[in-house]
């Protein structure tokens, strides 16, 4: 009988050497095998054993007891079931109190867990105890903990519990501590689907007016989703009725931070208080939304920029044009870079509200102002967004009026400008299309490799990479490649390298076919170039291309043997695949190597040393 007391008594025994080890990673390994315990134990000995020993060991590090408040979350399996999930709570309320942030979270998150679980008849016997408890006690921690309670419970009691809690919640909302109507506005949110129009008006709204004048202005700002959440509950008639002129204060908070969520939720605001109603609209939204984009704080000017396209699709064409389009005009020229980017964000979305006539008339003037900004994030967001207009205006006029701008830019005497455009343009050719690109800025393009500036010239080479990649192998073969060819004739050598930079770039995104074809015999001409930076230009560009031609064999080799996976490739698909391989090593030995051992022999040092090491990558 000794040995099975023994036997049952040894995983207690581990647990309590194991909780009062010096380590603490081993106490939370500890706690996080308690379910394990829990099994060897039963329910029976858990609960009244393993629940009180836990009881007793709650003063730990915050790191153990966080696992700790976690485990206990899912512990209702292990003490026989929902039946029993009341002797959970004592632990978890003495967690809810502590003061760790962390800790009150983990238990506030398994109390939740747990109550999901009880029958209305444990709530009421058990839960709603804890509540008042927690709610009524001394410190600010237990009080801001139950407020993440309130809105689970509720679901579960009766008309006269419902009442009760609302009563005790209104204690938190009252409460001296900021911390804790903070909490309370927090929450407050998350109860209001739960209680009925009738009762949100006699109880609830003077919680949110008590809280929407509160002399904190952490608080204050909080009020702005319970106000949204409640006005979609009540409709516009009771809204206008009760928190209308409780809005129209928070509008002109005196706290830039109070004016920041404003800003934020404002189009949430326009939708759930206005419902519709274009008199409230234009009398109270309009002039606000107006107050906010002039607003002293860059802050609560950005943030309302990015409203701008939403809200303008709740009011008439006319209050756009004759109440925000000025103020927006006045964003164009912030002097906060932040706020010109996010208006750059949203500016194109106005197009489709304004139309073409007055898109062309208003807007297309500040789109050429902020293409001009000395911040690149404007410029960038301005050309991410010109589909949208060029959806409204068209492709003609868009080009009419912005191309000059593009140009000019394209031209800068600031070499940093002209890059930031490059970097810009396949961004711009995607969003106006192969056409336009063709007839417009191809020239442009090309003209950059002959810049007096290296880093454009870098620049310009990776540029018709990636303007290959949005057009194609076929357009690259027809447009580009035949222009950088004719560079490699010019007198100045520094256009020539640019031009072997630019075949060795292109050939990673073009086919084999397209190297052996064009590239291969251009930089083969290249070899007996009288300038050594050039051959020894062309060494390096080989070594690159032998590299690129296998890789391109071996990706349609490894592609082939995907297929195979599924469906068996016919025997003349095999051959071809075979053939290609043979075809990029014969590409190498017969014109590569060659010419490599001919710059082996070269009278300079470097054009030497480049072209052994390229020969040495052959293999």
């Amino acid at each position: 009988m000794s040995s099975v007391s023994t036997d049952e008594l040894y995983p207690i025994a581990v647990l309590i050497d194991e909780l009062k080890h010096d380590d603490v990673s081993l106490r939370i390994a500890a706690i996080e095998r308690l379910s394990t315990i829990a099994l060897a134990l039963g329910p029976e000995r858990t609960r009244s054993e393993l629940i009180p020993f836990l009881e007793e060991s709650l003063d730990d590090e915050d790191e153990v007891l966080t696992v700790l408040a976690e485990q206990l979350g899912n512990f209702v399996p292990y003490i026989g079931g929902s039946q029993y999930a009341h002797v959970l709570l004592p632990p978890l309320e003495s967690f809810a109190g502590v003061e760790e942030p962390l800790v009150r979270d983990k238990a506030v998150e398994s109390l939740n867990k747990i109550v999901s679980e009880m029958s209305a008849g444990q709530v009421e016997e058990y839960f709603l105890p804890l509540v008042k408890n927690l709610t009524t006690a001394d410190w600010f921690t237990s009080k801001v903990s139950v407020t993440g309670l309130y809105a689970t419970v509720y679901q579960k009691v009766t008309g006269q519990s419902k009442g009760g809690l609302r009563q005790l919640f209104g204690q938190l909302v009252y409460d001296d501590a900021p911390m804790v109507r903070r909490a309370a506005a927090t929450h407050l949110t998350g109860l209001i689907p739960y209680i009925d129009a009738e009762t949100v008006v006699a109880d609830i709204v003077p919680f949110l007016l008590y809280l929407a004048q509160d002399d904190q202005d952490s608080v204050r700002l909080l009020t702005i989703d319970v106000l949204i959440a409640v006005s979609r509950l009540l409709g516009p008639d009771l809204v206008r009725e009760h928190l209308l002129e409780q809005l129209k204060k928070l509008f002109a908070d005196k706290s830039w931070r109070v004016r920041y969520m404003v800003a934020d939720r404002f189009e949430q605001l326009a939708i759930a208080v206005a419902a519709g109603d274009e008199i409230v609209l234009k009398t109270h939204f309009v002039p606000a939304i107006v107050r906010l984009l002039k607003d002293s704080e860059a802050e609560v000017r950005t943030v309302i920029a990015k409203q701008i396209p939403g809200f303008c699709q709740l009011v008439s064409r006319e209050s756009v044009l004759e109440d925000i389009l000025p103020s927006i005009e006045d964003l164009v020229n912030d002097p906060s870079q932040h706020v010109r980017a996010a208006l750059a964000t949203k500016i194109s979305g106005l197009a489709p509200i304004l139309g073409k006539d007055l898109t062309i008339k208003y807007l297309l003037p500040m789109f050429l102002q902020m293409l001009k900004d000395e911040f690149p994030e404007v410029r960038l967001n301005i050309i991410c967004k010109l589909e949208l207009v060029n959806n409204v205006i068209g492709i003609d006029l868009l080009s009419q009026s912005l191309l000059p701008a593009i140009t000019q830019l394209a031209q800068d005497k600031q070499w940093r400008v002209r890059l930031a455009i490059i970097e810009y343009i396949p961004l711009l050719a995607s969003q106006l299309g192969m056409e336009f690109f063709d007839t417009q800025l191809r020239d442009l393009c090309i003209a950059w490799l002959h810049d007096n500036v290296y880093s454009i010239r870098d620049a310009a080479t990776e540029n018709l990479k990636n303007l290959t990649k949005v057009f194609g192998v076929a357009w690259a073969k027809a447009t580009i490649i035949p222009k950088v060819i004719e560079a490699g004739s010019n007198p100045n050598y520094l256009y020539r390298m640019t031009s072997c930079v630019a075949a060795t770039t292109l050939a990673a995104v073009v086919t084999i076919d397209v190297i052996r074809d064009d590239l291969l015999p251009f930089l083969n001409n290249l070899v007996a170039d009288p300038i050594p930076n050039i051959r020894f230009a062309v060494a390096r560009s080989y070594e690159t291309l032998q590299k690129l031609l296998l890789e391109k064999a071996v990706e349609l080799e490894l592609d082939s043997d995907a297929m195979e996976t599924t469906t068996p490739a016919p025997d003349d698909d095999a051959r071809a695949r075979e053939a290609r391989i043979a075809e990029a090593n014969e590409i190498i030995q017969e014109t590569i190597v060659p010419n490599l051992e001919k710059l082996k022999e070269d009278e300079d040092v470097d054009v030497r040393f480049f072209a052994s090491k390229s020969l040495q990558a052959t293999g």
